[in-house]
């Protein structure tokens, strides 16, 4: 039986109340996005009172199935195109953006989704970019990352890191502040960007950067410092400097 997420079904796993129930926690599991499977006894007391005569016991497996999530690569430089690469691979559509032809182009992005050429502060502004849409940032400069931050860290976004040192990403943050960015939206912004696996190369980087949105997505915990200088957790640790 699939449950869609305006109440909509088609199929059916027999009706009655245990079908009622099973809908009730699939619409649930459409939200959270976790599976779950429920054991049912026909032969209780309850499903008695309510007509259920067929007996025995039923398993319901409820898996939720999602859209592959999206991911906008701003800049299209060495790690966003192993980002890209990394991130196609491990089931993300992948949409990539920077000024360049030379590097944003299809010979270098044959799995992105789309490919866009357009001045990043044009793009950044007028771009739909749904609230379930992961964002990285990987540009090749400061003031193109400070750009991104002004238009991108007041947006609602499932994920949103910026690549950088520790003593850039301070810079940044400081400037957002003084021009009055709440605090709580760079709260939300990774950063610096990707889990600490000691990466150096440009690969290395990507890898650790995926396993992030990877994380984000299934739901495991994924602390460490955030672009306004607090941490997401006491005990986590990030990738010092990042190159381009």
């Amino acid at each position: 039986m699939l449950v869609f997420a305006d109440g909509r079904t088609v199929g059916t796993i027999g009706g009655g109340c245990y079908e009622n129930d099973a809908f009730w926690k699939a619409s649930g599991a459409i939200t959270t996005g976790r599976p779950h499977v429920l054991h049912y006894e026909l032969n209780d007391d309850f499903a008695q009172e309510n007509g259920l005569i067929c007996g025995g016991q039923m398993d319901v497996h409820i898996d939720p199935l999602e859209p592959a999530p999206r991911l906008y690569v701003v800049g299209a430089g060495h790690v966003g195109q192993h980002v890209a690469r990394a991130a196609s691979d491990a089931g993300f559509r992948v949409h990539v953006v920077d000024d360049r032809e030379k590097f944003a182009n299809r010979e270098r992005f044959p799995t992105a989704d789309t490919v866009e050429i357009e001045a990043l502060p044009d793009w950044l502004h007028t771009a739909d970019i749904p609230s379930s849409a992961y964002v990285v940032v990987v540009t090749r400069g400061h003031q193109h990352d400070l750009e991104a931050m002004r238009a991108l860290a007041a947006r609602e976004l499932k994920y949103l890191g910026l690549i950088g040192s520790r003593a850039k990403v301070a810079r940044i943050g400081t400037a957002l502040l003084a021009e009055g960015m709440p605090r709580d939206c760079l709260d939300r912004v990774h950063a610096p960007i990707g889990l600490d696996i000691g990466a150096v190369t440009p690969g290395e980087i990507a890898i650790s950067i995926v396993a992030e949105l990877i994380a984000v997505r299934r739901g495991a915990d994924v602390s460490g410092a955030s672009l306004s200088g607090s941490r997401r957790g006491a005990d986590s640790a990030r990738t010092a400097s990042s190159p381009r």
